[in-house]
């Protein structure tokens, strides 16, 4: 038999990196009080400060976006690219 090479479905990464991020981030928070893993949720937020607003008259938008980068955040990230691998 041939070997064929099996096709990634890139909604899989996608949802386990979205799932590496979040599960990353809840773990940082939850070590933020502890005495040894404080340093799971040392890191930067990255973005605009201050929303961008658009006056249209009738209504009123306003865009900001921000990324709350830590370490646990990016252990889940490299862990999620992990397990996408073995699958």
């Amino acid at each position: 038999m041939a070997y064929t090479r099996r096709e990634k479905n890139n909604w899989a990464l996608f949802l386990l990196l979205l799932a590496g991020i979040v599960l990353g981030s809840f773990f940082g928070e939850l070590a933020e009080g502890s005495t040894y893993f404080n340093w799971l949720n040392y890191g930067g937020t990255f973005g605009m400060n201050t929303p961008f607003n658009l006056n249209l008259g009738v209504i009123l938008l306003e865009f900001k976006i921000a990324f709350d980068i830590t370490i646990a955040s990016l252990l889940g990230i490299a862990i999620a690219i992990f397990v996408y691998r073995k699958i």
